[in-house]
This record gives C-alpha cells, sequence and structure tokens, in this order.
C-alpha cells in the first residue's frame, strides 16, 4: 500500500473519531420514537427460583436522576394532599421550579413510607411498582384531568397494602378527579399477586379515565414495553380482570369497536393504533420460553408466558443489559472485527474494518448510523435494544414474602444505562439515602449527584467498546454477585434477629441503611476508577 493510500486512510480514521465521539456522547441524548421510553418485565413468584415476585423498570428518558425515602406519616383531620405536574424534572427532592398544582384530594390520616423515584416504586407494604408509556389514542388525552400517572402512582403507595387495592384507587382518583396524561401502563406486585394496568384519558368531553387490568400467572413472565398489552377482557373472570366501568361504552362512542361487530373487544386494538408488541415484547417472551416457538410476525404475542426454566434475579438484570448481541438484531452484526490499533495503521486496513474498532457497540445512535449509511448505503439499521445509552435509572424491585417488610421489599437500583452501570440493593426498611442520591445529574454537571458518578465510565466504555467492555463486564459481576449474597446472608440474619427480639427493628433499619451507603460509596468510587482507565485509552488520540 502506498504511502498516500495509508495517509488517507489515517484521515478517515481520525474523522471516524471525531465524528463518532461527538455524536456518540451527544446523541445518545436525543429522542427516540413517541412512546418509546421504558421497559418493565414481571416474574410471578412461582415462575422465579427463590419465590419471590419481580416487577422491573427502566426510565429511558430525560427524566430526574434523584431519589429518596418519603416516611411514614400521621395526617390531621381535614387535611388535603396535593396533586402537582412536573415532578419528573425538579433538580432535587426540594425544588419547586416548574411544578404546577393541578388540584387537592382530601388526606388520609396515615400515609405509608415509600421509595420515591421519577416513577415511584416501593413502599413499607412491599406494594412495588413499574412503568411504561404506551400513548394511546391522542383524541383521548386531556389535559384539564387532574392526575399524572407518578402521581397516581405515589398516592397509591401512600395509601395501598395491595394489588388490587391499588388499581382501584388509582382507577377510582382518575375517574372522579380526571387523568391529564398519555397512556400509560404500570406493572404492580403485592406479596402475592401480579397485574399489569393500563390506563388513558376519556377525551375532550369527559373529565376522566378509561383503564383495564390484567392479572399475571403466578407462575409467568410478562413484559410492557410501550405497547398496550390487554387484549380480551374477561369480566366474569374478577380474578384475574378489572376495567373501569366505561371500558365498552366510551370505545362505541369513539367508534373505536362496534358492539354489532363480529371481531372480539380487545383493550389494546380499540384504544390504540400500534401492534401489541415490538422487538423489546417478542425478545424477552421468546427468551424464557423458547420451546413455544414464538413468531415475530404473530398479530399479537400471549399476554405473558409460563418460562421453560425458573427465573432467576441474575436472568432479570441480564435481560435489562440485553443488547441482541449475537441475533439477527445485533446493529454490529455486518462489521468487521478489528481491535488492534498498530495493525490497522501498520496494515493499512480499509475504512470499513477501522468502523468497527472506533464505533462498533450496542449503542450506536441514530446519528452514527445515518453517517455510516451515507458512506455505505444499508450498512447499519437501528434496533431497539432493551439496555439503553440514554437510560437516567432502573430498578429490578423484588416483593418476598417470608421475610419481614424491612427487609423483604429490596429495589436493586442502578444509574444510568442498565449494561454499564451495577445496582445496588436499596431495602425500603433504609432510614435515608445517601445524599448524592438527591441531586439529579440529568440536566447539567453535578459534581455532588450520584449519578455523575458512573455516566463519564458509561460513555467513554462505549467509544472503545472494544477495549471496555471486559472492564465494564467484570465489574459488574464482580459487585452483583457479591451484593446476592449479600442480601442472602442479610435476609437469614434479619430475620432470626426480630425473631428473637422484635424490639430490635430500629437496629436493623440503621444496619440496612449502613450496608446500602456502603455499597453505594463503593460503586461510584469503582466507576470513577474506570473512568480514569478509559482515558487512558485516548491518550495516544485514538
Amino acid at each position: 500500500m502506498t504511502a498516500i493510500s495509508k495517509a488517507i486512510n489515517k484521515m478517515v480514521f481520525f474523522a471516524f473519531v471525531f465524528l463518532i465521539s461527538t455524536s456518540v456522547s451527544m446523541a445518545q441524548f436525543s429522542a427516540e420514537p413517541e412512546y418509546d421510553a421504558c421497559t418493565s418485565i414481571l416474574v410471578g413468584r412461582e415462575a422465579t427460583t427463590d419465590g419471590s415476585i419481580m416487577v422491573g423498570h427502566t426510565c429511558d428518558a430525560h427524566y430526574r436522576t434523584w431519589l429518596n425515602m418519603i416516611p411514614h406519616k400521621k395526617h390531621h383531620e381535614g387535611s388535603i394532599r396535593k396533586v402537582f405536574e412536573g415532578k419528573l424534572h425538579t433538580e432535587t427532592p426540594w425544588d419547586t421550579r416548574g411544578l404546577v398544582e393541578k388540584g387537592e384530594i382530601p388526606e388520609v390520616a396515615e400515609t405509608f413510607k415509600f421509595l420515591n423515584v421519577a416513577y415511584p416504586c416501593l413502599n413499607e407494604k412491599q406494594l412495588a411498582m413499574g412503568e411504561t408509556t404506551f400513548g394511546g389514542k391522542e383524541e383521548l388525552r386531556n389535559d384539564e384531568g387532574m392526575f399524572y400517572i407518578e402521581e397516581l402512582q405515589a398516592i397509591a403507595l401512600e395509601r395501598c397494602s395491595s394489588a388490587r387495592e391499588a388499581i382501584k384507587l388509582m382507577g377510582d382518583l382518575a375517574t372522579e378527579y380526571g387523568y391529564g396524561d398519555w397512556g400509560e401502563c404500570l406493572t404492580i406486585a403485592d406479596k402475592k399477586e401480579l397485574w399489569q394496568f393500563e390506563i388513558m384519558g376519556a377525551g375532550p368531553f369527559e373529565i376522566g379515565a378509561v383503564w383495564a387490568a390484567q392479572r399475571i400467572p403466578d407462575g409467568h413472565v410478562g413484559i410492557s414495553a410501550n405497547r398496550s398489552r390487554i387484549g380480551v377482557i374477561d369480566f366474569d373472570n374478577t380474578d384475574y380482570y378489572m376495567a373501569s366501568d366505561n371500558v365498552i361504552r366510551l370505545a362505541e362512542e369513539m367508534e373505536y369497536w362496534l358492539a354489532d361487530s363480529s371481531e372480539a373487544f380487545k383493550f389494546w386494538k380499540a384504544y390504540t393504533d400500534d401492534a401489541p408488541f415490538s422487538i423489546r415484547e417478542y425478545f424477552v417472551l421468546n427468551n424464557v420460553a423458547p420451546s413455544l416457538k414464538l413468531s415475530y410476525d404473530a398479530e399479537e404475542l400471549p399476554f405473558s408466558v409460563k418460562p421453560d426454566e425458573k427465573v432467576s434475579l441474575e436472568k432479570v438484570f441480564e435481560l435489562y443489559r440485553e443488547t441482541y448481541a449475537g441475533t439477527e438484531w445485533d446493529m454490529t452484526k455486518d462489521m468487521l472485527v478489528t481491535k488492534n490499533e498498530k495493525d490497522m495503521y501498520n496494515e493499512g486496513l480499509e475504512s470499513e474494518e477501522l468502523v468497527k474498532s472506533v464505533v462498533a457497540n450496542p449503542w450506536i445512535s441514530k446519528e452514527t448510523i445515518k453517517l455510516l449509511n451515507a458512506i455505505k448505503p444499508g450498512f447499519l439499521e437501528y434496533q431497539r435494544t432493551i439496555s439503553v445509552a440514554k437510560c437516567s435509572y432502573s430498578q429490578v424491585v423484588q416483593v418476598r414474602d417470608w421475610l419481614p417488610d424491612e427487609v423483604g421489599g429490596v429495589a436493586w437500583f442502578s444509574f444510568d444505562n442498565p449494561a454499564l452501570t451495577p445496582r445496588i440493593p436499596i431495602f425500603i426498611g433504609v432510614n435515608e439515602l445517601p445524599e448524592s442520591f438527591h441531586i439529579s445529574g440529568r440536566n447539567k454537571y453535578r459534581e455532588d449527584a450520584a449519578s455523575w458518578s458512573f455516566m463519564p465510565a458509561a460513555r467513554l466504555a462505549t467509544l472503545r467498546w472494544d477495549k471496555a467492555e471486559d472492564y465494564i463486564r467484570t465489574a459488574i459481576d464482580e459487585f452483583e454477585s457479591r451484593e446476592i449474597q449479600d442480601v442472602k446472608d442479610i435476609d437469614t440474619h434479619v430475620k432470626q434477629m426480630l425473631k428473637n427480639d422484635p424490639e430490635k427493628l430500629e437496629q436493623v433499619k440503621k444496619f440496612l441503611t449502613h450496608y446500602t451507603h456502603s455499597m453505594a460509596h463503593a460503586t461510584m468510587g469503582k466507576w470513577k476508577e474506570l473512568e480514569k482507565t478509559f482515558w487512558e485509552f485516548f491518550i495516544l488520540g485514538f
């Protein structure tokens, strides 16, 4: 190869470094298609390896990353509970900028403690929730409605101890005071049952809501990923179905479904314009139950499936890290593998081969894909992976009825992309969270925000995934395997401790608080170390 050819290849290489580093670091925050922003995976108690119920959630949108514990409270008679819009975008728990007071409802005498993330997720009675937005019919949204979904979640966690109770309360409140949000699905678990609750506004002329709920069988796995999933509602089977009184009437009035039609009424078909599944639903259900041989070309998939093997906590963590590597949906499948920079220079490799080392990672931005396709049309096709770079935070909540509530309810929480950062167990019994957890890092750089201990390493890792992958995988495995064993030991110790002396509850809470703080600081420290290691990849400028 001539010196001129080598020089041209070097120019191509550095052009890729510049273009890709800017597009990956900045464009990964760019918006995906509307309502393509969260994934909730659900596993029933007879489908898990340990008998727990699991409900997960990824907040894959530009929402706040701060979280705190809202304490158990008692309220004076006649108190009111204000309802707000805008809590998803505040900077700290004390920040009221941007909040809009939508109304108020009567307060109850006593409210439960709960873990307050952007979409509140777990209370002291082991009631747990996940969330995904599916949009629904645009004309059904009514901005005059009082409630956004995150406020309904918070109120249900404040007042309820079972999934059925929460569904009824949220449905009643939205019907009475109005629902002003887009179509939303809440995945709800208590110590015995697991449900999906889907809700929308009732249209421009009615301050209310329309909703349906379906129970996941105890031995099944379900998923909600920005698509309405509830189909035929068996109104006679109240053990597995609930719905608003207007669910049929409104569909007829809006001509979404006709009573004299030969077609059965299906909630998803009447109230949305989308298919009831996409790549994420198909991948998870097919992954846990390959024996069903589900078809990606089907009109709809089963609402839930019985897994071929019982599902472990580690398996759910893996699903949340999923990028479809090695499958037909792998976005890097057409890239040639090149890992040695020296070889690229000495051998004068072609630009297509340079691409693999410089940009090949499972979270390639759409802008990068456009760039590569401009060079070689049809080279890459975007796929919406389960793990995405734009994720604000995620959690996998375990509900365990054989343990005291303080330790039985645990949220395995992670900041940023769940494939690139570790999970930290947060027991509902903790008294408080680390101060850095109270600061959002989503809108600007803040060294006092816990999320910024993780984001730099995660971003740098995607720039040189060929070199960073082993570091990330090893660190995550080390922390999570240690934590899973720690939690097993804590479960045994706390259960025995409270059995022998119930008065030691406060001591237990202090211990749980100390453990969560310790693991938070340990993981933050490790990811700051990884950030420095990853910067070293670029010492020579590539």
